[in-house]
């Protein structure tokens, strides 16, 4: 895939920014209220709740960067898919909570699955070279 129309390369890096800014963003809320979110987490079944709350931060951090600077696409991208499908299945199963609690864990999902819908397309161009990108990467 060739990114010659005319500000496609642009639209592109503008996609990339705000996906993995906000993604990014998203892994230091992890470390700022990992008080918060570990009962959460451990109230959810997950093991080392603390534990996986640094881990999920630090991997939307830095998967969120790397997809902003066009570093390790591949990994990246596939990473955050895999974090996000997961952690919507994992975390936000709004068919298994009380009536009061359906309505956000739904969003939440629904968030998580749109999420890695963006990371997958990312990952189907992750193989081409990425216009205004560091341009490091697998292949």
């Amino acid at each position: 895939m060739a990114f010659e129309t005319a500000g496609a390369a642009e639209l592109f890096l503008v996609a990339r920014v705000l996906f993995g800014g906000v993604l990014a963003f998203m892994g230091l809320n992890h470390f700022s209220s990992a008080e918060q979110l570990a009962p959460y987490a451990e109230a959810k079944g997950l093991p080392a709740p603390t534990a996986s709350v640094y881990a999920s931060g630090g991997l939307l951090v830095v998967s969120g960067v790397f997809v902003v600077l066009g570093v390790y696409p591949v990994v990246a991208a596939g990473a955050l898919a895999t974090f996000l499908v997961g952690s919507a299945v994992a975390m936000h199963d709004f068919w298994a909570v009380p009536e009061d609690q359906t309505q956000d864990e739904l969003t939440q999902f629904l968030k998580n699955v749109a999420l890695a819908g963006g990371a997958v397309a990312l990952l189907a161009v992750a193989g081409t070279s990425w216009p205004y990108s560091v341009g490091v990467g697998l292949v």
